[in-house]
């Protein structure tokens, strides 16, 4: 069963349709919209600000989604997929966004809606991310911009799969409840 639990009183909130693998690890102050999934070995602390994360966002295996102690919480947005193993901390991340495996998102960085931070990536502090674009390397930069065959074939893509691999799990789901 996967630990969910209370911080300050505060229990993670889920909405339907969401899957939490057993050995994931969710608390305090988070809030979920539907159709999430957070996969295994996945973390999601809520504990020193909140995090909010909107319908349709996978956290992949291993990945780290956390916040800064009274100064950064964590929002995502719509249709986001969090690479294996990437880190996730007190940043704006808006819709449709595909954040590589292994890839660090700092704090007070924005990322914008219809973009891409490439594997491995380091976007530093503050960061802004350009809409529709592409960024990588360490420190990340803009590459290039995203073109609207690889929101469909990439973006969308990877965050629908991990909706259909959800329901594979579906009777865990239910028996987990």
């Amino acid at each position: 069963m996967a630990f969910i639990l209370p911080v300050h009183g505060k229990l993670p909130q889920m909405g339907s349709e969401c899957f939490v693998a057993p050995n994931a690890t969710i608390v305090g102050d988070v809030e979920m919209g539907d159709n999430c999934s957070v996969w295994f070995n996945a973390v999601i602390r809520g504990d020193v600000h909140y995090i909010k994360m909107g319908n349709k966002v996978n956290v992949q295996d291993g990945a780290v989604v956390h916040c800064t102690y009274q100064k950064h919480p964590t929002n995502i947005g719509n249709n986001v997929s969090i690479g294996h193993n990437a880190i996730v901390h007190g940043c704006t991340v808006h819709d449709n966004v595909l954040i590589g495996m292994r890839a660090i998102v700092m704090d007070r960085c924005v990322v914008n809606s219809n973009s891409i931070i490439a594997a491995g990536a380091v976007v530093l502090e503050g960061t802004i991310v350009e809409e529709g674009s592409i960024y990588a390397g360490v420190p990340a930069k803009k590459v290039k911009d995203v073109s609207p065959e690889k929101v469909s074939g990439e973006i969308n893509r990877i965050a629908n799969n991990y909706v259909t691999y959800s329901s594979w799990f579906e009777d865990y789901n239910d028996a987990g409840k």
